[in-house]
């Protein structure tokens, strides 16, 4: 491809970033933010380290105008959304189709044009990588539109995410990042190397560097009243606190722990001082395991373990029960107080999702559960009346819930 042919190419991305200035200023703000790195042979389409946007000339010579504000859109929201902070102990490859999923269908409900291969999984619309992850099929035959550079790929045994990458070039020592962008955009020569992988330092300052990016952006987007529509709801959830879903029912049981100061009348071999004394009440938790199929082991274990680290802090009896159409064989567990929360060998299920005979088995007691917890996708047949006892739902999935409190899995 000849010096022309190239500058060319960089201008139609230029000219695709100014219309987004005017058009989308949220977006063109974000889009901004990443210089255009014309790239060798290892880029098979776009990329990005969240530093800088790489592209292929040749493929995005192949793209129309509409597609290439999608493809500039797609890394600058992957940078901006910190996709490259939050895979914590996920398989890379996994991770980065989630990632995908994640924005790609609101970039279609925005109006704007992805290029003609990409898949569009409108299921996943409105829910964050973290969230879809979970439910991605393990042998999805699928790869990322782009290629996400900023991970170590050597420290994942998982399926590499290669944007169609070779296993040759995956092996070529990659060139510093300052040595990549080195040169003009001129001849083939000069074409960017693959940058290094990011050190945890440097994703530690890119992550609080787009967060301020992302905020800039929706203030400037916001003073020119063209801030709206999902980008705004992503806008208020990226940038509220987050808070795990570990911490918050942590916060949920301690809040039922009813620790409190008894001014009943002391005893008179007491003393003459009279004292509030304080009194612990036991609380009894009823825990409820869908075991239909849609939840994991290893989910299953997770939210167990997070469950009797809590229950170790609180004076709490518990209750564990699998159902999926109908309760386990061997339901219920009984834990006391003391008693390790300790997860039984099998649970049986595999069937579809029926929440009601949980809430049978409850009624059927002497006396009802200070608090249920069901760990579930929501998908399923829920009692038509809500019980007189709290009930927290852990929703793995978007489905909704008909009452009690929810616990988004993330």
């Amino acid at each position: 491809m000849s010096d022309g042919d190239l500058e060319a190419i960089k201008n139609r991305l230029t000219k695709a970033r100014t219309q987004l200035i005017l058009d989308k200023p949220f977006l063109g703000n974000l889009v901004l933010r990443l210089p255009l790195v014309a790239a060798d042979s290892w880029c098979k389409t776009s990329a990005t380290d969240a530093k800088s946007f790489y592209y292929n000339p040749e493929f995005i010579d192949s793209l129309n105008k509409h597609q290439v504000k999608f493809v500039l859109i797609h890394e600058a929201l992957h940078c901006a959304l910190t996709h490259f902070s939050r895979r914590g102990n996920r398989t890379k490859h996994k991770w980065d189709l989630a990632c995908d999923f994640a924005i790609n269908p609101l970039l279609v409900k925005e109006g704007f044009h992805p290029p003609i291969d990409v898949p569009i999984f409108q299921q996943y619309a409105g829910m964050i990588a973290e969230e879809i992850y979970p439910m991605i099929d393990d042998n999805l035959n699928q790869e990322p539109m782009d290629q996400h550079l900023y991970d170590d790929q050597a420290n994942d045994d998982s399926k590499q995410s290669d944007g169609g990458m070779r296993e040759d070039q995956l092996q070529q020592d990659p060139k510093p990042q300052s040595e990549a962008n080195e040169g003009k955009q001129g001849g083939s020569s000069s074409l960017a190397q693959q940058p290094a992988i990011l050190r945890p330092d440097e994703i530690e300052k890119l992550a609080t560097q787009w967060q301020k990016n992302l905020a800039s952006s929706a203030q400037i987007a916001q003073q020119a009243g063209k801030l709206e529509g999902e980008f705004a709801k992503l806008i208020d959830f990226f940038l509220q606190p987050q808070v795990s879903w570990q911490s918050l029912l942590a916060q949920y049981m301690s809040a039922l722990a009813r620790d409190d100061f008894s001014y009943y009348r002391p005893s008179r071999r007491s003393g003459e001082a009279i004292l509030p004394a304080l009194k612990s009440h036991q609380i009894d938790i009823t825990v409820a395991i869908d075991t239909s199929g849609s939840i994991t082991q290893e989910e299953v274990d997770e939210f167990v373990s997070e469950v009797n680290a809590i229950k170790a802090n609180l004076s709490a009896s518990i209750t564990l029960i699998a159902c999926d159409d109908k309760l386990s064989e061997h339901s219920p567990w009984r834990f006391e107080a003391w008693d390790a929360l300790q997860f039984p060998a099998s649970l049986g299920g595999g069937k579809g999702t029926n929440f009601i005979p949980v809430f049978d088995y409850v009624d059927a007691q002497d006396r009802a559960c200070d608090v249920l917890i069901y760990f579930t996708d929501a998908k399923g047949k829920f009692p038509e009346r809500e019980p007189n006892y709290p009930v927290m739902w852990l929703v793995k999935g978007k489905e909704p819930i008909p009452w009690g409190a929810k616990i988004q899995l993330q």
